[in-house]
């Protein structure tokens, strides 16, 4: 009888061990989540991009986001589509916006990130060289973050910014040449 209750009591040690690591871990989760949110909500402040005033250009950017990450085939397509995922939920969050929660999360959610910093940096970094390379004196009201692999894209850009398209486009097109664009 004496031994029954030890290995209940050792079971119950255990459980409460387990509970413990459990409350530990989720924790731990809550806090890695809160650092990944403000370093986030820094990084998009200091892209500067221009506020998006309509919910609903939010949504349809994720969800179109979505549907792209769930079409994804390869490691590298899911990574980069989940990266943008992730953008579209912080930005609309960013911009005024209840949002989803990013859906990944513990040390999934770091690679991820990593990726998308330097996804969405690199291009926005690019549009103001283009910008630069054009003599445009305005370059540093350039903040785009649009994929400028794509001639139609670059072009809205120019348009958005009263620059001549063609020379932009054929900038962005030798820039492109040397640029580490990630997809």
């Amino acid at each position: 009888m004496q031994e029954a209750s030890m290995q209940e009591a050792s079971i119950q040690e255990a459980s409460m061990q387990e509970a413990s690591m459990q409350e530990a871990s989720m924790q731990e989760a809550s806090i890695m989540h809160s650092v990944v949110q403000a370093s986030l909500r820094l990084w998009l402040k200091s892209l500067n991009l221009p506020r998006q005033p309509k919910a609903s250009w939010h949504r349809d950017r994720l969800r179109e986001e979505l549907q792209e990450l769930r079409l994804a085939k390869t490691h590298f397509s899911k990574l980069s589509e989940a990266s943008d995922v992730i953008f579209s939920i912080t930005r609309a969050q960013h911009d005024g916006f209840a949002s989803r929660r990013i859906p990944f999360s513990g040390y999934q959610i770091a690679p991820i990130c990593i990726y998308m910093l330097a996804k969405f940096t690199s291009r926005w970094f690019f549009f103001k060289v283009a910008t630069l390379i054009c003599m445009e004196k305005r370059w540093n009201s350039i903040r785009e973050v649009v994929n400028p692999s794509k001639d139609e894209k670059v072009a809205s850009v120019a348009c958005r910014h009263q620059i001549d398209p063609e020379k932009f486009q054929r900038v962005s097109r030798g820039l492109r040449r040397v640029w580490p664009l990630l997809p």
